[in-house]
């Protein structure tokens, strides 16, 4: 009779402890899930949680992040000691998958007091490893074991639920900005292109990302003269759209004030430096067009050369200016070119998107390949050049319509 209820009182004993356990670990969940913890918060909480349990005298344990084991939890020493232990290579590679004795890991002599390593899986890969130690029985041992996988269960859980929050708050936040860079972009090119008397306008941009890194304009500085203007900033998204917005006031501003080219230039350089500090750049080619006299006042600032071809096939690239814009405070040379525009000549501006497509020999469509097309199509509508050269870019890469940059073309026919 007296071993009967000794029995019930020891299956009672158990009773109350699976009962216990289990409301430790719904009441962890239930405190890491009622509001917005911070990581460490959430590894602060398990450890507080252990410090209440007599049967947990050492414990370490290891989480993955970013692809590496790091101590998060300590008991029984402190972090920076844990943090010096070194997991074997069975370890780091997630070999160990089912509770196992310490001692038959062969890890040395500073894992000593630590007796057992319970190994916490997360679809079928290791998260985390517990080591726990000073185990006072193998009753002990067999009640910790699933009592400290399920708090450790639940902690990864709620650090990898919080890791996602932050991550979509940080991606709505990316979102966010890249739609402002793409308004403010969108803002930046123009809506209306001339097509009057005495010439023909037409543009193509297709950017590689969400906010591509080219920019191209068309200002009528006067009732005569028209402004043509391709450039491609160095880099890509919202930096190299903040950096084309600033492109663009500052040219804007120098046209209203009737500036030359010979001083523009100059100034935009001085600009972009100054907001940059040399470390972003734009290649441009900046061309005004006086319908008056047919003549087009140019500069080539490290860009592309445009390419003009006149009715009879001749063609000439526009090669007269400077170094790319805003690598250096003062430009180290600067020479304005001018070209007389004979009646039906073409004009195609264009970056270095429509040049550095490759086929599957690594060979370079290039300035051959722009030249090849135009020779062949100089005379068709622009929308229609333009759907040839993209076509023949596509047809021509490795990766067909896969291009490696933003691909921008201006043409302008003149009558």
């Amino acid at each position: 009779m007296a071993a009967h209820n000794e029995q019930v009182k020891q299956l009672r004993r158990q009773l109350l402890l699976k009962q216990f356990e289990l409301d430790t670990v719904l009441g962890v969940a239930h405190d890491m899930t009622a509001r917005d913890h911070t990581i460490d918060e959430l590894y602060h909480m398990l450890r507080l949680t252990l410090q209440g349990q007599r049967n947990v005298v050492q414990l370490v344990m290891f989480a993955l992040e970013d692809g590496e084991f790091r101590a998060r939890v300590a008991l029984g020493c402190d972090l920076a000691y844990a943090e010096k232990l070194v997991l074997s290579d069975h370890l780091l590679g997630g070999g160990v998958t089912e509770p196992q004795a310490v001692e038959d890991l062969r890890l040395g002599p500073d894992w000593d007091r630590y007796e057992l390593v319970i190994p916490i899986l997360r679809q079928e890969q290791v998260a985390a490893y517990v080591f726990v130690g000073g185990l006072r029985s193998d009753f002990d041992r067999q009640q910790l074991i699933p009592f400290l996988a399920s708090l450790a269960n639940t902690l990864i859980g709620a650090v990898e639920n919080r890791r996602l929050q932050t991550q979509r708050v940080a991606d709505a936040a990316v979102r966010k900005e890249i739609e402002i860079a793409q308004e403010v972009q969108a803002m930046l090119f123009p809506r209306n292109l001339p097509n009057d008397s005495h010439l023909a306008i037409e543009r193509t941009y297709v950017p590689h990302t969400e906010i591509g890194g080219d920019y191209y304009d068309v200002v009528e500085v006067d009732a005569h003269r028209l402004l043509l203007c391709v450039a491609d900033v160095s880099g890509k998204g919202v930096p190299a759209s903040l950096l084309m917005s600033n492109f663009q006031a500052g040219l804007r501003t120098l046209l209203r004030q009737g500036v030359e080219m010979a001083t523009i230039v100059p100034e935009l350089n001085h600009l972009l430096f100054r907001n940059s500090g040399g470390e972003k750049f734009i290649t441009a080619f900046l061309g005004i067009y006086d319908r008056r006299t047919r003549t087009l006042q140019y500069v080539n600032a490290g860009h592309n050369d445009p390419l003009l071809i006149t009715d009879d096939g001749a063609v000439q690239a526009l090669k007269h200016g400077t170094v790319m814009l805003g690598i250096m405070e003062e430009l180290p040379m600067l020479r304005v070119g001018e070209v007389q525009i004979s009646p039906r000549s073409l004009l195609l501006l264009y970056t270095d998107g429509l040049t550095e497509v490759f086929d599957e020999e690594s060979n370079e469509f290039g300035e051959e390949g722009v030249l090849a097309v135009l020779q062949r199509n100089r005379y068709l509508p622009l929308p229609r050049l333009h759907q040839e050269l993209m076509r023949t870019i596509d047809a021509f890469s490795v990766d067909n319509s896969q291009f490696a940059d933003d691909v921008t073309i201006l043409s302008c026919r003149f009558k």
